[in-house]
């Protein structure tokens, strides 16, 4: 069996504070990454992901435990693991006071590519994000959404195995995010390895092969998607479209502790967690309180998912497979 691309094993990550609680970003933590596989790590805002990839990517020393990037471990050979990665990290700043192209072809250039080579490579990735407008334009001058394109476009200039890409998407319009989706499964497909983060769980259930959803930094769950809507069965997603919305029923469905509830104008959208009979005295009081125009019930979305895990937090035993990272 093939080594995995990325393996982590105990990872610790501990920031000191003066005279206030030592935080723990990344609290023991196990896992291994298969190439050519697209990983996604999901968690609410302070759940390590970004820590997380920090430390793989050598940009932040682990506290204890230990990493490796294709076999060479990030706190012993950083060097190495740094010529094997590309990195989008949120607070990562494109080089603003050089052109939209100096900045692909300064990249390209860290990473052994020739002069031909940028040339050729810069002329489709320009064109590919929408750039080429752009291209003689400092990066200082431009929106936050193109600063962002800059920077995702950079790691189209090389062919390093690894691509680490915190939030990749802000900032795109529907039609480029798409493109750039539909790129990142080519990559993927010819072997190399995608690690994201995302707070879009459409764009996780689209493209993740494999899924590590984090709190307070530890692991909640991890599976590829099958596997972690097994984890809420007797989860249902309820929605009813009524002539008139009936007086009364959000406080009533509130009572019942929804995962997720919305109402707009006559349609009730309800996430509830129940078990089949359960369910089914759900949709018939539903049904019994007004004249309905539009039933709908269907199981958990990964949504649904990553809000019971992290509102009820860590859950042990929810990993599968030969990896550990439950609760410490």
């Amino acid at each position: 069996m093939p080594e995995p691309a990325i393996r982590v094993h105990n990872l610790v990550k501990l920031y000191a504070r003066r005279r206030q609680p030592t935080i723990r970003a990344i609290d023991l933590l196990t896992f291994d990454v298969a190439r050519g596989s697209i990983f996604g790590l999901l968690g609410p805002n302070g759940a390590g992901k970004t820590t997380l990839l920090r430390v793989l990517s050598t940009l932040a020393r682990p506290t204890s435990g230990a990493a490796s990037v294709l076999g060479h471990d990030v706190v012993a050979s950083p060097l190495e693991v740094r010529r094997r990665i590309s990195v989008v990290i949120q607070e990562t700043a494109v080089e603003l006071f050089l052109t939209v192209r100096d900045n692909l072809g300064t990249f390209a250039r860290f990473h052994g590519l020739g002069d031909a080579g940028i040339r050729t490579r810069a002329e489709r990735v320009l064109e590919d994000f929408g750039l080429a407008s752009e291209a003689h334009r400092k990066v200082m001058d431009l929106s936050g959404g193109y600063r962002r394109r800059v920077q995702v476009a950079k790691v189209f200039m090389v062919d390093t195995p690894v691509v680490f890409l915190d939030e990749f998407s802000t900032g795109m319009d529907p039609v480029l995010k798409r493109s750039v989706m539909e790129k990142l499964r080519r990559e993927a497909a010819a072997g190399r390895t995608i690690v994201l983060t995302t707070q879009i769980l459409g764009e996780a259930e689209e493209l993740c092969d494999d899924i590590l959803i984090l709190n307070r930094g530890r692991q909640a769950a991890r599976g590829d998607l099958h596997t972690l809507k097994l984890l809420s069965q007797g989860v249902y997603d309820v929605t009813v479209t009524f002539d008139r919305l009936p007086p009364g029923i959000e406080d009533e469905l509130a009572a019942r502790g929804p995962i997720r509830l919305s109402i707009t104008q006559s349609t009730v959208e309800v996430t509830l967690k129940e078990d089949d009979d359960g369910i089914l005295a759900v949709v018939g009081a539903l049904a019994r309180r007004g004249r309905v125009l539009r039933l709908e019930v269907g199981g958990a979305s990964l949504e649904d998912i990553f809000v019971e895990l992290t509102k009820e937090g860590p859950r042990v035993g929810a990993d599968t497979g030969d990896h550990h990272g439950g609760r410490a």
